[in-house]
């Protein structure tokens, strides 16, 4: 159904339009790659960096999607506190998340939080971006904070979300006679109502149609989550499934599962009934630190920042460091983050990966070579900044041209459509949907695309404001567009609906009362 993982890596640079953005993601999970993965349209750029095949950063030329930005439009922090992070950290060089830290505007573990949902807006972003061009880069720089995304929760909320339709329909081809079938044994991402719904269909082994049927979706729907299915190795054509030999049952599986029932006394000596975690607590001698707020904030800022700390600095060491310091501070690090510390999976997976780079910090130190090598290279590091000098002040507080920003493409389409240049108001409408595809952006530009030539762009304008009312209900601008284009097409009662739904949103805008009102005596005639 799809290329292997290895076939689609062979390939090292290309375009989004032959090998989708979900089959390169799956790809390097399956690989279990470390790289960086490169891409580009027109003026657009991003770069995702892959640790083991799973996402731990991507970084941006668009302005919303800067980390600040994020946090202002989200509510976590004002603008004039952004303003004031953004400036010390051009002049400091300290990442604005640190500084955000440090001044008590936002605790490391909230923090976390907004990175992720920060770095999942930048990578769901990429699902449109059909028209890019990629390129795999095998070198790559540790990024200065990491967030660690699950690649199978992050293609399927792509693909049923983000990835447009005729894409999906163009990479996700069979014919109606084909029955579809889950495959067991393979581990999925968490399913929300409608994904299970459709997952549990595929049990009785349907067609398209028939899983339509059974799940009670319609087709854009369906057959988005079924290609995800299926790209992820869920569900397969029943034929091949058949073909497959049968999972072999593991130590775990093979054990009986344990019946509901009323609690028992054990016995004395007995293990039947000992909770794990009661025993993992038991070997610390310390209560499990997942509700002390102190510990977890420690945790979450040390994992944010250990991918872009030196050996020494993520052990806290001097250079010169002695053996027995070396394997004290190794020693009070890992006893301080142990993850039998913790129950909660989410934190328990974050200490694991400070366990595992502690201990290569201190593999590295306790070589000799090695050591020697990372003083080398921490003179070179020094040399080099202070080869470069300290950046003027306008230097420091000049504004970067490189980041894209959607708000002042959308100001100045609105003064050339007020202007009545329509055709510059469409140019930069445009602009402003390729940075960020904001509903009242796309209802502008539907807009100025019918006011270039109504006559022959109507149908095209009044499709693309349809789908942003159906994406954004809440669009007043769309839906008065939307009526406005209604009625030049002489489709009046739509136009009427239309001016209702606007009304209903803004009703001290006396002007749709007008509209309804004549709209009406045209539906009558």
């Amino acid at each position: 159904m799809f290329p292997t993982p290895a076939q689609v890596l062979r390939q090292r640079e290309g375009a989004l339009a032959e090998t989708p953005f979900p089959l390169l993601l799956h790809a390097l999970a399956i690989e279990e790659r470390t790289c960086t993965l490169e891409l580009k349209v027109r003026q657009r750029e991003k770069r995702i960096t892959f640790e083991d095949g799973a996402p731990v950063a991507c970084s941006s030329n668009l302005l919303h999607e800067t980390l600040g930005k994020f946090l202002v439009e989200k509510g976590k922090l004002s603008e004039v506190d952004y303003q004031k992070a953004l400036a010390e950290s051009v002049q400091t060089e300290v990442p604005i998340g640190g500084l955000l830290v440090q001044k008590g505007l936002i605790s490391p573990f909230d923090l976390y939080k907004q990175m992720q949902a920060n770095m999942a807006l930048k990578l769901l972003d990429c699902f449109r971006w059909t028209d890019a061009r990629f390129r795999l880069i095998a070198d790559i720089e540790p990024p200065d904070t990491s967030v660690r995304m699950n690649t199978s929760q992050l293609i399927l909320t792509g693909i049923s979300t983000m990835m447009p339709f005729d894409e999906v329909a163009t990479h996700f081809t069979f014919t109606d006679d084909r029955h579809f079938a889950q495959v067991p044994g393979v581990e999925g991402p968490r399913l929300s109502s409608k994904d299970a719904r459709l997952f549990q269909a595929l049990r009785f082994r349907p067609t398209f149609t028939e899983l339509q049927q059974r799940s009670g979706l319609d087709t854009d729907a369906t057959l988005r989550r079924l290609y995800a299915f299926c790209l992820l190795g869920l569900a397969d054509f029943a034929e091949e499934v058949d073909k497959r030999p049968p999972p072999a049952p593991s130590a775990v599986a093979a054990a009986p599962m344990p019946m509901p029932g009323p609690a028992l006394t054990p016995m004395p000596g007995s293990l039947e009934t000992v909770d794990p975690a009661a025993l993992a607590q038991a070997a610390t001698g310390l209560p499990f630190s997942d509700e002390d707020e102190a510990v977890k904030n420690a945790l979450l800022s040390a994992f944010m920042s250990h991918r872009s700390q030196d050996p020494f600095d993520l052990l806290g060491v001097p250079e010169d460091v002695q053996p027995v310091a070396l394997r004290k501070a190794f020693l009070a690090l890992t006893d301080k983050f142990s993850p039998l510390r913790f129950q909660t999976a989410d934190l328990k997976e974050k200490a694991e990966g400070l366990l595992v780079g502690y201990a290569r910090a201190y593999g590295a130190l306790s070589e000799v070579e090695q050591a020697a090598l990372w003083r080398k290279r921490r003179a070179a590091a020094r040399e080099k900044k202070v080869g470069t000098g300290r950046p003027s002040t306008a230097e420091q507080f000049r504004i970067r041209t490189d980041l894209l920003d959607a708000s002042t493409q959308y100001d100045e389409a609105r003064k050339r459509l007020k202007a009545e240049n329509y055709a510059g108001a469409f140019e930069y409408f445009e602009y402003a949907c390729d940075i960020d595809p904001k509903p009242v952006y796309r209802a502008y530009r539907a807009w100025a695309r019918y006011l270039m030539k109504p006559e022959s762009h109507g149908k095209l304008a009044l499709q693309e404001l349809l789908d942003v009312v159906k994406q954004e209900p809440g669009c007043e601008e769309a839906w008065f567009f939307t009526g406005e284009v209604s009625r030049g097409e002489g489709q009046w009662a739509q136009a009427e609906d239309a001016y209702r739904k606007a009304f209903k949103l803004n009703p001290k805008n006396r002007q749709y009362v007008d509209l309804i009102q004549d709209t009406m005596k045209r539906v009558k005639r």
